[in-house]
């Protein structure tokens, strides 16, 4: 395996790729191109969680697939004690994430040649706040100012599938839920992930409604394989189900699970992820194999 990390801008080594390139050998898959995996952790735009960035990359490797891990620029570059009141970056405002995101994508169709990548076979995989910058691309891909900030064709950026874990995809869901939520946590760490995103911790309806990928799909966006706990109770799963519904109206292809239980921020719910006994869900793991035989079907 080829590991490298490359810096997506000149100026600065926040926004950075980790590459898990698969070598070629003379005694399998001679010279044959492989699918590719762009992971994006969670972390709500703060920060991105090393949980769900090398560990899910591996996993990906280990089933075959060339795998990437897009550490994009977030709001804190290390989580500060006091992060409910830290100064942030102001960078991280959308649609810089996005940007990254199309930017990983296009480097990897570049050097599709050089490490065997099949360029029609480039799936983005996110998680939590990752699930949400993932879908972004999915539902605006083919949009100009993409091309206009990042100077190349639009169908560069286009991913091939999407596989979402408990996602944020509809940030009026959100506000709404949360004016009822009684977790002040939950509700701080909601404003302050608002001043990520949008640069201030209450943006308008329209603002959130431009930023809610749920409310976006459209022909154009790739199939996607979304799973979700009904009892998260950080994110919310009626998130899945606004953007499965809108792919069902829409006929873009799309597998949801939906699993009875698990807290939120599972990654691969095993002991290779877990933090904490709460994060051990032997029923939701079974989601990367479903997503394996799903990514195996689309990406055929």
């Amino acid at each position: 395996m080829l590991t490298q990390t490359i810096q997506l801008w000149n100026d600065r080594d926040d926004a950075r790729v980790e590459c898990y390139i698969l070598r070629d050998s003379p005694e399998f898959r001679t010279g044959a191109r492989r699918p590719a995996v762009v992971v994006c952790p969670g972390g709500a735009y703060l920060g991105t969680s090393d949980r769900e960035a090398e560990p899910v990359a591996l996993r990906f490797a280990a089933a075959g697939y060339h795998a990437f891990v897009l550490r994009y620029t977030t709001y804190f570059r290390e989580w500060p004690s006091d992060w409910q009141h830290a100064p942030g970056n102001e960078r991280s405002v959308f649609p810089q994430p996005l940007l990254e995101l199309a930017k990983t994508v296009a480097h990897i169709r570049r050097h599709a040649d050089e490490w065997l990548v099949d360029p029609d076979r480039i799936a983005v995989a996110g998680f939590s706040a990752g699930g949400h910058l993932a879908a972004s691309l999915g539902v605006h891909w083919h949009e100009p100012f993409l091309k206009e900030h990042l100077g190349e064709d639009n169908e560069r950026f286009k991913p091939n599938a999407l596989i979402l874990g408990y996602p944020v995809l509809d940030y009026l869901l959100m506000r709404d839920e949360l004016k009822r939520e009684p977790n002040e946590g939950h509700q701080t760490l909601f404003r302050v992930s608002n001043k990520a995103v949008f640069g201030t911790p209450e943006p308008d309806e329209n603002r959130l409604a431009e930023r809610s990928p749920a409310l976006h799909v459209s022909g154009r966006t790739p199939p996607v394989f979304i799973w979700h706990t009904a009892d998260d109770e950080l994110v919310y799963a009626r998130n899945a189900l606004h953007f499965a519904l809108a792919c069902a109206k829409q006929n873009v292809p799309y597998e949801l699970h939906i699993f009875a239980n698990g807290v939120h921020g599972l990654s691969l719910c095993d002991e290779t992820t877990a933090a904490n006994a709460d994060q051990i869900n032997p029923e939701a793991a079974v989601w990367f194999q479903l997503a394996l035989n799903w990514l195996k079907k689309q990406l055929a």
